[in-house]
């Protein structure tokens, strides 16, 4: 289990937990105080079966996660509470005015938006109103202390409540970061194979068009392009590479002439002019890559006859034009284009890109960019924040609980006015209000890092803050302790804060016990302490952790687009540059055949144009989602391939019609790869390729007598790994190396599943 899954599930574990906890000791205290003042078995009975009845609702009803709280089910729920949170009241007064809470609570879970407020404030004052008719004696202070405690009570219930389902909203969000930030890890991809290799592959095509009808008449120039040729493809193998690894920098001055070769070729009358100021590399990438793409637009989609193309600037800006002669009848400019492209990378360095046909018939592609950009951003922290709302929401309940308790006990202490006189009032002003700052300042904030010693010293301070004035006047009300005891568990290491926590607690029981209190009192004083603490304990932590969670959004992103980055990696490898070692094995043989055998060299050159296109279309599909291969057309493919590099083969297929598409895709790249790896690696002549299936496991081989000469080398990063990966996730295993008869086999064996 990983850090991030500890956090989630330790999350909701403590919300759990801490509910329960704290409404167990709401309801016991109350419980508690039944026992004091109605000793009968019935009265007994009834009011711990009201009590149950309300810790029941609250805890599989109100605080479950996924309850539909807009239901019927829910309403109904909510009207039953409110009938045993005020018909007892009648038969036990004294002992349920901690009762509401639960009621205000649910309310602001369940009501609609516009109304829940109303009935939140409408419950907390009906408790001071209530215990006003009871006890008519009742002063004003009195009153108001059933009310903020009903109020601290009932965002106590909501937060606890909604807490467990926050924690899930948020892991539901950073799953839903993570697959967005891989979506525009795809599209990035997909930017890049279009601008770099789309060049690449549409100037191998024309090319070879052009080299198969110079072939046999104009032989000198049909070996020239061939020559260009196998630059070309040799450098979309470099493509290859640097698209799956990071974002390639490109020369400007390669792509000038790299624009110029391939306008010429074409027959376009190319004209190029530069006169720029230095650029940064960000900015040199930039214009390299949109005259790429105008060069190749024009290629695609007009029938130019001229192109100018004038790179200038001075200062801080640098622009491109390219205009040519032959405007497209309209300009694309849909979501996913190069032009959109073009545009996004002119932008996000600082500078723009437009263009447009004028109504002379001619085509304009204009980008100005800076020629010192700002420092590049990785486009990897382009992902969107997601929403804060679950610490936002934490943050302010805390606040707001923690100023509630701190409002009770102040009715408490003026409660005590006239026996602790105004010297009392302000000392117990000073150590409520400083432990209120220490929790809020200090203890409950995850961004704090504090050293053993000022943990220490922070809590020495607390200490004073609620001690002294307890023991300098005898009264255990004055003081916040369940604010020490959770102090003392968020600070200090486990194995002595909770101990801590527990001792101090006990403290205020004998505080209690001391001043001649009674044992109902008594336990009165631990609980409220224990719920105090672990209601200041849980939020402050519950903050740490979602917190934690939140940020930890941009750890489970990154792993996803690393995870994607190598998808493409291993597709890119395994798709397009076995095409791209195609081209250039396929080339080399016709360079060689151009003036021996002229037909046969024409021959090549259509196969060549063939593996083009098909690598345009590959292009696509690993920019889009995982391509099938078919293993039918990979066995012809790998025979036409191994024939035209002169290996004589063996192919022996048994019936896989009946195979899983799975097994058989992986099986297509298995073939893919091992013949590439053959014709890169080795100088074979002979190669037997046998596929061999039973019932329950599949096994291909691949055998040359040419051993690679990168035998010895480390296989990290090579195209065996990623088959291992490929192979592997289906159950099976893979091997390459030397066999006692001296030759080379590549094998992989995969299970079939039962039937």
């Amino acid at each position: 289990m990983t850090l991030r899954q500890e956090r989630s599930s330790v999350s909701r574990r403590l919300a759990y937990v801490v509910i329960s906890v704290v409404f167990a000791n709401y309801l016991g205290n109350a419980f508690f105080y039944v026992l004091q003042v109605s000793a009968t078995l019935p009265r007994i009975a009834a009011s711990l079966a009201c009590l149950l009845s309300i810790g029941f609702l609250q805890l599989r009803v109100f605080s479950r996660p996924g309850s539909d709280l807009r239901s019927g089910k829910a309403y109904l729920a909510l009207g039953a509470l409110a009938g045993l949170v005020y018909i007892p009241m009648y038969f036990f007064p004294a002992a349920w005015p901690g009762m509401p809470g639960f009621l205000a609570g649910s309310a602001l879970l369940v009501l609609p938006s516009r109304v829940r407020w109303l009935a939140f404030g409408l419950v907390t004052l009906s408790n001071g109103v209530i215990q006003s008719f009871f006890v008519p004696t009742l002063p004003l202070v009195g009153q108001v202390y059933y009310v903020i405690s009903a109020t601290v009570a009932g965002l106590v219930v909501y937060g606890l409540s909604r807490l467990p389902s926050l924690v899930r909203q948020l892991e539901a969000v950073r799953s839903e970061l993570a697959e967005l930030a891989v979506s525009q890890e795809r599209l990035r991809f997909a930017r890049d194979l279009h601008d770099l290799l789309g060049f690449s592959l549409s100037a191998i095509t024309l090319k070879v068009e052009l080299a198969r009808k110079l072939i046999g008449e104009h032989t000198d120039r049909a070996m020239r392009e061939l020559a260009e040729i196998l630059g070309i493809a040799r450098e979309a193998l470099t493509d290859v590479r640097a698209v799956a690894s990071s974002y390639r920098e490109l020369s400007l001055a390669d792509e000038i002439e790299s624009a110029r070769s391939v306008l010429t070729a074409a027959g376009v009358r190319a004209t190029i002019e530069t006169a720029h100021a230095e650029l940064s590399p960000r900015s040199k990438t930039v214009l390299a890559t949109v005259l790429r793409e105008g060069v190749t637009n024009l290629l695609r989609h007009s029938e130019a006859t001229r192109c100018e193309i004038t790179i200038a600037g001075t200062g801080g800006q640098v622009s491109i034009d390219i205009v040519n002669d032959g405007a497209p009848a309209q300009v694309n400019t849909d979501r996913g284009s190069g032009l959109t492209n073009l545009a996004n990378r002119a932008t996000a360095i600082g500078g723009s890109l437009l263009a447009h046909a004028g109504a002379d018939g001619t085509y304009r592609l204009h980008a100005e960019v800076p020629a010192d950009s700002a420092p590049d951003r990785p486009e990897d922290d382009d992902r969107p924040v997601g929403p804060a709302i679950p610490t936002t929401f934490v943050r302010v309940l805390l606040t707001s609980v923690v100023i509630g308790y701190l409002l009770t006990t102040t009715t408490l202490v003026l409660n005590e006015f006239a026996r602790i006189g105004g010297t009392g009032i302000v000392l117990t002003a000073v150590g409520v209000i400083g432990t209120v700052a220490l929790v809020l300042g200090v203890v409950s904030r995850p961004s704090v890092r504090m050293s053993l010693a000022t943990r220490c010293a922070v809590l020495a301070g607390m200490a004073a803050f609620v001690y002294v004035p307890q023991l300098t006047y005898g009264d255990p009300y004055l003081g916040l302790t369940g604010f020490l005891a959770g102090s003392a568990a968020l600070v200090l290491p486990p194995r002595v804060g909770w101990p801590a926590f527990i001792a101090v607690v006990i403290s205020q029981g004998v505080i209690f016990g001391v001043n001649g209190h009674s044992v109902v009192e008594m336990a009165y004083g631990v609980m409220a302490a224990t719920n105090h603490g672990l209601v200041i304990y849980a939020l402050s932590r519950l903050r740490s952790m979602v917190t934690e969670l939140h940020e930890a959004r941009e750890e489970l992103a990154t792993a996803a687009v690393t995870q994607e980055r190598f998808r493409f990696a291993r597709d890119l490898h395994d798709l397009l540059g076995y095409s791209l070692s195609a081209i250039t094995l396929k080339s080399e043989l016709t360079h060689r055949l151009a003036t021996l055998d002229p037909d046969r060299a024409r021959q090549e050159l259509t196969e060549v144009l063939e593996i083009s296109r098909q690598a345009l279309a590959d292009v696509r599909s690993v920019a889009l989602s995982y391509r099938e291969l078919s293993f039918d057309e990979e066995t012809q493919s790998a025979q036409a391939l191994l024939s035209a590099a002169d290996i004589e083969v063996t192919v022996k297929i048994d019936a896989c019609d009946q195979l899983p598409t799975e097994v058989k895709v992986t099986l297509a790249t298995v073939l893919r790869e091992g013949v590439t790896n053959l014709l890169r690696h080795s100088k074979a002549e002979h190669c037997e390729i046998v596929l061999s299936s039973s019932q329950h496991l599949v096994t291909m081989d691949i055998v040359n007598d040419g051993i690679p000469s990168t035998e010895r080398r480390s296989r990290d990063g090579s195209g065996i790994g990623n088959l291992t990966t490929r192979v592997r996730a289906l159950g099976g295993d893979l091997h390459a190396g030397l066999t006692p008869e001296h030759t080379y086999r590549l094998r992989a064996e995969i299970p079939l599943p039962l039937n």
